[in-house]
């Protein structure tokens, strides 16, 4: 069984600084894909930064030049430093990763930016 583990929300102010982090355990094999998604209140769930293991990052639009997504292979972790957060930045932040033909996600982990 794998699970995915987050840490590192909270309750920040406009302009303000986290970093979440996701560590997987279990029976994990070579992770292919691993990130982050979100969703905020009344919102569907919406990509916001995946890296894949030859390194390769994806953003969302609204997020670039603001959030850096990292991971360590060795410690199957993913780690999501964001910068200059923005209220509408608040919202729910779910880990994922992929790898065996199979998707996980983490429980999520909550952000409130508030003016």
């Amino acid at each position: 069984q794998v699970q995915l583990v987050e840490s590192g929300g909270g309750l920040v102010q406009t302009g303000g600084s986290l970093r979440l982090s996701c560590g997987a355990s279990g029976t994990v094999l070579r992770i292919n894909t691993m990130g982050w998604y979100r969703q905020a209140p009344g919102s569907q769930r919406e990509l916001v930064a995946v890296i894949s293991d030859g390194a390769a990052k994806r953003y969302t639009d609204s997020v670039k030049d603001r959030f850096t997504v990292s991971r360590d292979g060795a410690r199957n972790t993913a780690y999501l430093q964001m910068i200059n957060l923005k209220p509408e930045d608040t919202a729910v932040y779910y880990c994922y990763a992929a790898f065996s033909g199979m998707s996980y996600w983490g429980k999520g982990t909550l952000v409130t930016v508030f003016s």
